[in-house]
């Protein structure tokens, strides 16, 4: 008996064809930029250069894979990841900049925010973490520290991601089904997903006065995560005017002979089981 045709077959073969080609072109380009980040690295540290890249953006917008894609080929001595958890009582009493001045880079460093002094106007402002007085007084004032870091020689480079209610909602059910994406999904996310407008407000309210002409917001439209990347990441090394570094090729010499009088030791070892699988 001859199988009925199925007329959805070939679309959905089709489907993923493309889906495949796609994620082999992703990779090929992220492959590039990648290598591009490891010259950008070289540079810096020959260089001297100091950078400072924020990443903000609504919850599930893509953050954390935008800065995992960023770090994970580069030496993370010289590209530092900075995710502060909330202030302890102590930071509670300090000068609210002062626990992010303590991690602005070095000579030959990169910082990269994961979420940044810009917790005041947003997640703080939303939820009742600080006064609506302190929350305007930081925007009046954020701009003129902005302009103090860049003065002193900081490159400074602002990220906002964007993700539509659609894809937020959709993400955030994923990490709810899903066991390895659970941990990803706090209470404050819950809170994001509700408040949506008055978190809305209040971004808006933050990139209008804080994006000036030395420290501008710049927006990366995240439902699509894969072309988010590709966008932010290329836009990142066209902001910064490095050059390729000439690598010296080390000679690896020769290695030394086993001495006449070694005698391997035959002690017992605990040896990790390798499975079969």
């Amino acid at each position: 008996m001859n199988k009925m045709y199925d007329p959805n077959r070939d679309g959905e073969a089709d489907g993923t064809a493309k889906k495949k080609k796609r994620t082999k072109d992703y990779e090929k380009e992220i492959g590039k930029l990648q290598v591009e980040l490891s010259h950008l690295q070289a540079w810096i540290k020959s260089s001297g250069a100091r950078i400072v890249i924020i990443f903000e953006g609504r919850d599930a917008a893509g953050k954390g894979g935008m800065i995992k894609r960023i770090t994970e080929r580069v030496s993370p001595r010289v590209f530092r990841v900075v995710a502060l958890p909330a202030p302890n009582d102590r930071e509670k009493s300090q000068i609210y900049m002062q626990r992010y001045i303590a991690h602005l880079p070095a000579a030959g460093e990169i910082v990269i925010f994961d979420r940044s002094w810009y917790n005041r106007p947003g997640v703080d402002r939303v939820m009742g973490f600080t006064t609506e007085k302190k929350a305007r007084r930081f925007l009046e004032l954020a701009p003129r520290f902005e302009a103090a870091i860049v003065e002193s020689g900081i490159i400074l480079l602002k990220y906002f991601l964007t993700v539509s209610e659609e894809e937020q909602e959709r993400r955030f059910r994923r990490r709810i089904d899903d066991p390895v994406r659970q941990w990803k999904l706090s209470p404050m996310d819950l809170e994001s997903y509700r408040r949506w407008w008055d978190y809305t407000r209040a971004y808006d309210e933050m990139i209008r006065m804080t994006d000036t002409q030395y420290a501008p917001w710049w927006i990366v439209p995240s439902d699509d995560k894969k072309r988010a990347r590709i966008n932010c990441i290329s836009h990142i090394l066209k902001s910064i005017p490095y050059e390729r570094v000439k690598f010296d090729k080390p000679e690896l010499g020769k290695r030394q002979k086993r001495p006449s009088d070694y005698v391997e030791d035959k002690g017992a070892r605990n040896i990790v089981p390798d499975l079969v699988w």
